[in-house]
């Protein structure tokens, strides 16, 4: 006799997303912030020509770094991402905010570069292309800058590259976040890093405070000065931008006496619909002149909890004096502005602002460019087509720190509801649903299970790293149809409160656990960059086997 693995699948006939926040509508003449909703941190843009390409960190979750376009700084498109496939790097078993960190995208006589750090799966790379959708080559590593992150590239107007990082100052540093600015020279044939490493910013711009994290500078040049633009302050309420200029791309640099040019550090925190830690801005100039700034912040739903991570924002840079300002001091940042001055496309596919429902019917072969799962894939265990999403239930839970059976994509807005349709038949333990995760150790997980050969509807939770890889069971309740059939499945955010409800017809909805705790799927509880993102799960917690015979 032979025992062959008989694979549960979970099959998933479509997939909608809705989100409302009630935010100020723009007047046709304007713009709306955010302008990528949902977990975009760290975002890093170039000009083209007329067209604009803007990237953002995704850390452990695969594909990685996703590519936009757009022509007026205000509709964007998802048009690739940079890490597509599984040889590209491996994210091993790390931490869920761990992997990229802060990429930087640049063009340069016909070819795309981006600089990134994979932070404890290699350490800093350079990647290329000729067009920005893609291909994307294999990572060439860059030893020399000394375990530093938040690599970008500069090309001055003689020819010559120069790369720019955080990194160790020199010796012993003098307090935690004592971090540095380096620049070094980049040869654009070999891809390789040379000659001196020069320190161009010890600390931050008031070193006597001594300023913690310095990080993400970005170097351009403008009216015969170099300009240095870098955040400080850390990624959270006292995050901030700060400016500097020299004469020298390898200085000595002068800080701005205005600095910060970028926070919203100084507002009252119980001011209403905050927006707050923002920063990690970089810029970009349109052919008329114009600067405009892209960067990262949040919006909290009570104090300092947000579930949508780090999102990106746009904003005007003004200049006076020979320096750059985005926000003055006490401004607030506006939730609608004028737009730039340049020509609309007036299309984002799929949304990525405002109030939308976005649903997905899986009729392509492809997963949409805006999925991802946790990690890289070790084996193919899902399918897409015909109208189907189907995953292989495996062994791998949710908090087992590998690649699950786990498609998702990001929550978008406080108030968003995902609901989904689910055909499974569980056996030996296995499960399938909806899930709302932050973190491998932070989730929801709405399941059809089964329960002494019965099917029930279950909803586990995981809210810390002592509790079961797969969740805690919050509440179970008899699934009254047949096995295999429909059942639709929906989980409601409101803020800090989720319910999660299912159906056995799409109409009529039961709740099977109202205002569940959400703070869990908060940055303020899980920790980490990322945030927070609804997907589909299969799970089987042993091997399921048929005997058959030897023929």
């Amino acid at each position: 006799m032979s025992l062959l693995l008989a694979a549960a699948v979970a099959r998933f006939d479509w997939f909608e997303y809705r989100g409302d926040d009630k935010l100020p509508k723009p007047s046709p003449s304007e713009y709306a912030n955010p302008i990528l909703q949902g977990f975009y941190p760290d975002p890093s843009i170039t000009r083209v020509g007329d067209d604009y390409y803007l990237i953002n960190s995704t850390f452990d979750w695969f594909p990685g770094i996703p590519i936009f376009h757009s022509r007026d700084l205000v509709h964007w498109t998802q048009i690739g991402n940079a890490i597509d496939r599984p040889d590209q790097l491996d994210f091993k078993s790390l931490g869920l905010s761990r992997g990229v960190f802060a990429p930087d995208i640049s063009w340069h006589d016909g070819t795309f570069y981006i600089l990134n750090t994979c932070v404890d799966c290699g350490g800093n790379f350079v990647i290329t292309a000729k067009d920005a959708a893609g291909p994307w080559s294999n990572p060439i590593w860059l030893p020399d800058l000394e375990g530093g992150i938040d690599p970008s590239l500069f090309f001055d107007a003689d020819g010559s590259a120069w790369i720019i990082n955080n990194g160790a100052p020199p010796g012993t540093p003098l307090y935690d976040g004592h971090r540095a600015i380096w620049v070094q020279r980049f040869d654009t044939e070999t891809l390789r890093s040379f000659g001196p490493r020069t320190m161009i910013l010890n600390g931050g711009v008031r070193p006597e405070e001594k300023p913690i994290w310095i990080e993400g500078p970005h170097i351009f040049r403008k009216d015969g000065w170099y300009y240095l633009i870098a955040a400080e302050g850390g990624t959270a309420e006292n995050h901030s931008q700060v400016v500097l200029r020299s004469r020298a791309v390898i200085g000595p640099y002068e800080a701005f006496s205005g600095n910060p040019i970028l926070t919203q550090r100084d507002l009252p925190r119980d001011r209403p619909n905050p927006i707050t830690s923002a920063g990690h801005a970089d810029f970009v100039e349109t052919p008329n002149g114009e600067w405009w700034a892209t960067f990262l912040a949040t919006r909290p739903y009570a104090g300092d909890f947000y579930n949508t991570g780090r999102e990106t924002f746009l904003m005007p840079v003004r200049w006076a004096d020979g320096w750059p300002r985005i926000t003055d001091p006490g401004a607030v940042i506006p939730w609608t502005a004028p737009k730039p001055n340049l020509q609309s496309d007036g299309r984002s596919a799929p949304p990525t602002n405002g109030s939308f429902t976005a649903r997905d019917e899986f009729n392509s072969t492809k997963l949409p460019l805006n999925w991802m799962m946790m990690r890289n894939p070790r084996e193919h265990w899902w399918r897409i087509g015909d109208g189907q999403l189907t995953l292989q239930a495996r062994p791998v839970a949710l908090g087992d720190n590998g690649n699950p059976s786990f498609l998702a994509r990001r929550q978008q807005h406080l108030n968003a509801t995902a609901t989904t349709a689910l055909r499974f038949t569980p056996t030996a333990g296995g499960e399938a649903g909806l899930v709302a995760l932050q973190s491998d150790e932070y989730f929801y997980f709405l399941s059809v299970g089964e329960n002494e050969g019965k099917p029930v509807i279950r909803l586990h939770r995981r809210a810390g790293p002592n509790e079961p890889k797969i969740g805690a069971v919050v509440k179970e309740a008899a699934l009254p149809v047949p096995a295999g059939t429909a059942v639709y499945l929906r989980a409601e955010a409101r803020g800090a409160n989720y319910d999660f409800s299912w159906s056995a017809d799409g109409r009529r909805w039961h709740i099977l656990v109202k205002d569940a705790d959400g703070t869990i799927l908060s940055t303020k509880r899980a920790g980490g960059f990322v945030g927070s993102m609804f997907g589909v799960h299969a799970y089987q917690p042993q091997s399921v086997t048929t005997e058959r015979g030897r023929g």
